[in-house]
């Protein structure tokens, strides 16, 4: 029988230790020959990042030993930090950001030399005795210079510049014979879910590349994932039709209408100005649809080495996509562009990888914690790998997300999940309504899914609803609903976060007086700007949150460094917007209580955007913490903060919300409280 007790004052198994130590993050795969090799994330030590080797027999070992931490910090986010080959591994360390090689059973030796340069998106060219990889120089003044290079592998002190001249790289990719490079480039002020470019070169005998050519994209259209199939028939994803969606190329790559530069590939800013006919693909040649949906095969470009599909054989890919928030396994017919979805227990996938037959993903499911999956495509075996989380908690304490759809402002649809509490062993007074906590994915332009999430579940087991908005500006809903944000970030998402709430508020599913709202980075921005520009929520938390877009703007790294150009507006000339949406400016009217988390190195959102809320919260007399971490940058990955952030939020709302702890956690301090 349940025991009766008030939303928030039930005693949860999910604890924030449970979570902390029996959970690891699961990062980039990649597949030499039949080992698997992956990246784990371990909070337990330190939040160090491991490379992890499977072979063929089940055994699993650490490939990369204390205190190696394989990180890169190319656009801050990072990603495609190592490379393998013939069992020997290639990999950014994070302390030093140099490459280091490591054959089997040895130590790690240093490859780059010590310098101001970061790398990432790595590949093996065997041939040429090399990596090519993209390198971030810092090393001059004003912002860091992107280029793709090439790395002797006998003497790292040997870098080739490739291709340069463009702000931003990514996704190199050798052709199957080694004869022709690929990749992807990008200018200011656009981000690469804006406008991309994906070229060709030859590459000479020298190792150079020759003259290169414009395959597809431009300032808007989105390439993402270019790959290369054993016929030398090159690939891509590219949002054109609304959707990001499958096109290929012929053998031999078209040519630009117009002179085409050799060494340095023109800008986007200097081919549209600087020719009356900008250069086009000759009659559109060079691109031929392969599967139009309204799905999206692609992602947002936040880190190197993401991967939705992978090119099984000349004929088949293997390949992921998202409809309606979830996310689906096929297999695409080349020849006839038939899809074929392969049915699996799970609602998230993503880095795909195949070798032959075998393929290797990521994937989860509301129940069941992300894992590391291989799938035999001839014999349709499943094997779990590795999970994220070897717990076993029992069902009856997980809630199972709702799809939401709910009205917002302009007679639109935005979309969300929707965690109701769930724990078997409690029950609450009659008539009594859930408090609700909704949650703002960062980004903007990112996506939250439906795959177990530990921390929401903390919440829902404590008697909690939840509320993890997709709004508008969020990818997985095509092109025209990710831009939605286009010059109107903290509106859109604010409004499509408040009235996600109204909603269930108004369905009588939650309680309207405690609804609290909560986000890291760009979602602590949209959660300081519901509190401070809406009257909805009575209290938030703010992880990392941006409250002052002008110091945002001026000190940024430089992936960032125009992002906002296109949510808010040019700065300095649009200063007016920046100040107008800018909590910061407007502290006068939030009157709630609000708690903030912050890592003391963070470069991305700089602890003075936090310290400057928290001083005039205080200065108000209205209640307010403020939790620091020594150590931790853009996100915390150590688990003792982890589980100091989870505890302390949850505390922060039994003291706003008046209820009684189940067991008790670790204070934090409360101004004015």
């Amino acid at each position: 029988m349940n025991t009766i007790s008030p939303y928030g004052s039930w005693k949860s198994p999910i604890t924030s230790d449970l979570i902390v130590s029996g959970t690891v993050g699961l990062g980039q795969i990649a597949m030499d020959e039949s080992d698997i090799y992956w990246v784990e994330g371990r909070p337990s030590e330190a939040g160090r990042s491991v490379i992890v080797r499977r072979t063929p027999d089940g055994k699993i070992t650490d490939v990369t030993p204390q205190p190696f931490n394989v990180r890169t910090r190319v656009h801050e986010y990072g990603g495609g930090s190592f490379a393998v080959a013939g069992g020997v591994v290639y990999f950014s360390h994070f302390a030093d950001q140099r490459i280091y090689c490591q054959a089997l059973d040895s130590q790690p030796e240093p490859l780059t030399p010590a310098a101001k340069n970061c790398y990432a998106d790595m590949i093996v060219d065997l041939p040429r005795n090399r990596l090519i990889c993209v390198r971030e120089d810092g090393a001059g003044e004003g912002e860091s210079v992107n280029t793709i290079v090439s790395i002797n592998l006998d003497n790292g002190e040997d870098i080739q510049i490739l291709t340069q001249g463009n702000d931003f790289y990514a996704s190199p990719r050798l052709s199957p014979d080694g004869s022709r490079l690929s990749w992807i480039s990008w200018n200011h002020p656009n981000m690469p879910w804006d406008g991309t470019e994906l070229w060709v070169a030859e590459i000479k005998s020298g190792g150079s590349l020759g003259e290169k050519y414009l395959v597809a994209g431009g300032a808007d259209e989105s390439i993402f994932q270019p790959e290369w199939s054993p016929d030398g028939v090159l690939y891509f994803v590219s949002d054109k039709s609304n959707w990001w969606n499958f096109y290929r190329t012929p053998l031999n790559p078209p040519l630009l209408r117009g002179e085409a530069r050799v060494g340095t590939e023109p800008s986007l800013a200097s081919r549209e100005a600087g020719r009356e006919n900008p250069p086009l693909l000759r009659g559109e040649a060079g691109r031929e649809p392969l599967c139009e949906m309204a799905a999206e095969f692609g992602l947002p470009q936040w880190v190197f080495g993401m991967s939705t599909y992978a090119v099984v054989s000349e004929s088949k890919i293997i390949c992921t996509y998202t409809q309606q928030g979830k996310w689906h396994l096929a297999s695409l017919d080349l020849a006839t562009k038939q899809l074929t979805t392969i049915e699996l227990p799970y609602t998230d996938i993503s880095s795909v990888k195949a070798q032959g037959e075998i393929v290797v993903f990521l994937a989860g499911s509301p129940t069941e914690s992300t894992a590391i999956v291989k799938l035999n495509l001839a014999s349709g075996e499943r094997e779990i790998l590795r999970k994220s989380s070897d717990l076993s908690i029992d069902s009856g304490y997980l809630s199972v997300p709702e799809m939401l759809e709910f009205p917002t402002e302009n007679g639109l649809t935005a979309f969300g999940f929707f965690y109701p509490p769930k724990n078997q062993d409690f029950a609450a007074p009659a008539g009594e309504k859930p408090p609700l906590v909704v949650k703002s994915h960062g980004g903007p332009t990112a996506a939250t899914s439906s795959g177990m999430n530990l921390r929401i579940q903390y919440w829902t087991s404590r008697g909690f609803a939840v509320l993890d908005v997709n709004y508008g500006g969020s990818t997985g809903y095509g092109r025209e609903y990710r831009r939605r944000l286009q010059n109107s970030w903290g509106i859109v998402d604010v409004d499509d976060c408040a009235n996600g709430a109204k909603y269930l508020a108004a369905k009588n599913l939650v309680d309207g007086e405690r609804m609290a709202i909560a986000g890291g980075s760009a979602g602590g921005y949209t959660t300081l700007c519901a509190l401070t520009f809406r009257d909805v929520f009575k209290a938030g938390a703010s992880y990392y949150g941006v409250s002052d877009l002008e110091a945002l703007a001026t000190d940024t790294h430089k992936f960032e460094a125009r992002y906002l150009d296109g949510l808010i507006g040019p700065y300095p000339e649009r200063k007016d917007l920046y100040v107008e949406r800018s909590p910061i400016h407007s502290a006068e009217r939030l009157s709630c209580p609000v708690i903030f988390f912050q890592g003391l190195e963070d470069k991305v959102v700089p602890p003075n955007q936090a310290e400057m809320m928290v001083e005039i919260l205080k200065a108000k007399g209205l209640p307010v913490a403020y939790v620091t971490y020594e150590g931790e940058q853009h996100g915390f990955r150590r688990a003792e903060n982890i589980k100091r952030t989870l505890d302390g939020e949850f505390y922060f709302y039994s003291r706003v919300f008046k209820f009684e702890l189940a067991e008790p956690v670790e204070e934090v301090p409360i101004y004015n409280l």
